[in-house]
């Protein structure tokens, strides 16, 4: 499995392995790989400062790093996408030798650059073109088209957006000055999102990588297994439990597909799901990865950084919308078994779960010790990763998993694949800098919030739903990272501009934009899950779309029910909103699946929808809200009393028929 993941773990379409190409090619691969994430290390834990006494300023440590980032995405990726990388070009290589040299470069007369980019100096201009057209077509090789698009188009209109009439025009910006402003300003290129990257990033994906090799993922996968398999449809709640815990700390949902996917997809049809269904539970389950606390991927640290505040805030607003996520697909899955008559997984595919906890207890340590670093002592992120990577690595070396221990050359390995695995979001970062380059300079940014805002003015539902088409649009066929960035530098200020409190905006687009990986017509995860299980990709889409509702309709509810974001100090309060927000989804849920205690007909699935809808309604709509959710708790109250009743009686009945016939 770890194979898999790590042949898997990038966006990009490149087929190299660690085998393909020369072996001087191979070799400076490893190295520059090694040394990037090495460096990015060293910086997380102020090394440079503490061991050898450097006062640097950020863009002088990230200037180098992106130099040798895009020497390796030169090296890495060919320039035919989806072929693999048999030799080194010549062209490739003087673009990995200027990358390179323009990172180190830069990097050491940073301070005096910087001071002299007011005049647009030429070696200012130099550097920046060979950054901006690097980054291009390292975007291009490592992502594919959907972002490099959208960057261009932006960077085109910033040169003749002065000419445009109405309210998107812009201040006209020469080309020099444009260049040199989104490559080195700290307000693009040389910006927080890079230094995200460089820094915390690259330290989580390490500490991915290091759960791969040390053998922690292969107990977070027994664990799931051991816990829920002995459960009526326990192959799908396995896929749900281990996709959440692994889909965490990759924050990749195609590399979490892999990884559970072919584990559970097989399972769950030989459980009796259909292909279909097993592919949607398994698409959605590994989407909401990044929604799970404490890690989230990587979206949660640019997030902090976007609202200026401390990590752990987000990883808290984020726990009762990640629950709310789960606790449907759980149901879901829980009442599609029942319905189907689906058992548990066979006995012998199940682990003893005492025995499993007896050989790999200690990996549940780390994610410990990361969230005590973060909560209790208020450490930096990138310092609390460490720390976790740490851990991991002693409990690989010395204690493994099975008995099986880690080697150092599988320490190597995990250097090497993680400087490989970061390429696509170090070239996801370049482009959206970019984008966010051109709405600064330009002040197309501040033109597209008071449209929005225009277009949605008196009526913030009507303006919700236009964010959350384009946030799902917009995020068709990109990444988690590129699709978050991208909205919160589009999206996000006009939901804050009407009102919208900016930790409830940027969850929203969030939400919305992680949608895109599961709704047709470019649902990536969906279609990727279905070739794994050998369903049809659109139905698989429709049917993923049908079991993460959840994160449609919850993103609503937040904006206008604080509480569920953990933000309203009355404890009471939020006590009742979660509490009628997790009934709501509960009802929704089974109305969706036409099944609670026996299959229901068409008219009671809409009364249950009715009752779970009045549920769902947030109190801030008004203090008729009360009564509504009041409402919606007696006719559910009532409702399932009745299912339970007439359930039971067919039961009976069916079980005296069958008395009766054996007779």
């Amino acid at each position: 499995m770890a194979d898999a993941i790590n042949n898997n773990q990038t966006t990009g379409s490149s087929t190299d392995t660690d085998e393909s190409g020369s072996k001087t090619v191979r070799l400076l691969r490893a190295v520059l790989a090694a040394g990037l994430v090495l460096a990015s290390l060293a910086w997380s834990a102020d090394l440079y400062r503490s061991l050898f006494g450097l006062n640097l300023l950020a863009e002088q440590i990230m200037a180098p790093m992106l130099g040798a980032g895009i020497a390796l995405v030169f090296i890495h990726f060919p320039a035919k996408r989806n072929t693999p990388r048999t030799t080194l070009p010549w062209y490739d290589a003087i673009a990995a030798l200027v990358g390179f040299g323009a990172g180190w470069y830069t990097g050491i007369i940073y301070p005096d650059l910087i001071e002299r980019l007011i005049f647009v100096p030429t070696d200012g201009v130099v550097v920046s073109a060979i950054f901006f057209v690097l980054c291009i077509e390292g975007l291009r090789r490592a992502t594919g088209y959907p972002l490099l698009i959208i960057a261009l188009i932006f960077c085109a209109y910033a040169l003749v957006g002065h000419l445009v009439p109405g309210a998107l025009q812009t201040r006209e910006v020469e080309i020099p000055r444009l260049v040199s402003y989104l490559a080195l300003d700290t307000n693009a290129l040389m910006g927080f999102m890079l230094k995200t990257a460089a820094t915390i990033v690259f330290t989580f994906v390490f500490f991915g990588q290091l759960l791969l090799r040390s053998g922690g993922a292969d107990f977070f996968n027994d664990f799931a297994l051991a816990l829920m398999g002995r459960y009526r449809g326990g192959s799908a709640k396995i896929s749900i439990t281990a996709s959440s815990l692994f889909g965490s700390v990759s924050g990749i949902v195609v590399s979490n597909i892999v990884a559970t996917g072919v584990v559970t997809i097989p399972m769950m049809k030989r459980n009796g799901f259909p292909a279909r269904l097993a592919a949607s539970v398994e698409a959605v389950a590994s989407t909401g990865g990044q929604l799970m606390p404490p890690v989230m991927g990587a979206v949660a640290f640019l997030m902090a950084d976007f609202l200026e505040r401390p990590y752990k805030d987000i990883v808290i607003a984020a726990l009762i919308p990640s629950l709310l996520y789960y606790v449907a697909l759980f149901i879901q899955a829980d009442l599609e078994a029942a319905r189907r008559g689906i058992k548990r997984v066979e006995e012998r595919l199940i682990p003893n779960f005492f025995a499993v906890m007896k050989s790999g207890w200690l990996f549940i340590t780390p994610f410990a010790a990361l969230i005590y670093a973060l909560f209790w002592l208020n450490w930096e992120v990138e310092t609390a990763a460490i720390i976790a990577c740490g851990l991991v690595l002693a409990i690989g070396l010395l204690i493994g998993y099975k008995g099986k221990r880690m080697s150092l050359l599988d320490v190597w390995h995990c250097l090497t694949g993680t400087g490989t695995s970061i390429l696509d979001i170090l070239m996801i970062v370049a482009g959206a800098a970019f984008i966010i380059g051109v709405l600064q300079v330009t002040g197309l940014g501040f033109a597209l919030t008071l449209l929005l805002v225009k277009v949605g003015s008196g009526n913030l539902f009507l303006l919700l739903l236009m964010a959350a088409a384009i946030c799902i649009v917009l995020g068709m066929g990109m990444p988690t990272l590129a699709v978050y960035v991208l909205l919160a530098a589009l999206i996000a200020p006009s939901l804050v501009e009407v009102g919208i409190q900016p930790l409830a905006a940027h969850m929203f687009i969030l939400y919305l934009g992680m949608m895109s990986f599961i709704t047709p017509p470019v649902a990536i995860a969906s279609f990727f899950a279905a070739s794994l299980a050998e369903a049809p990709p659109m139905a698989t889409g429709w049917t993923s779309m049908r079991f993460g509702w959840t994160a449609y309709v919850v993103p609503f509810l937040f904006v206008f029910a604080p509480a569920l974001l953990l933000q309203n100090p009355d404890v009471t309060v939020t006590v009742i909103t979660v509490g009628t927000a997790i009934a709501g989804v509960w009802l929704m849920s089974a109305a969706m699946i036409g099944y609670f205690f026996r299959i229901m007909n068409i008219g009671m699935r809409a009364a249950i929808m009715a009752a779970g809808i009045l549920l769902l309604i947030p109190t801030a709509f008004g203090p008729w809200v009360v009564w509504a959710n009041a409402a919606g708790g007696v006719i559910a109250a009532l409702l399932l009393t009745y299912e339970f009743i007439a359930a039971k009686k067919t039961n009976v009945a069916v079980a005296a028929g069958t008395s009766s016939g054996s007779a």
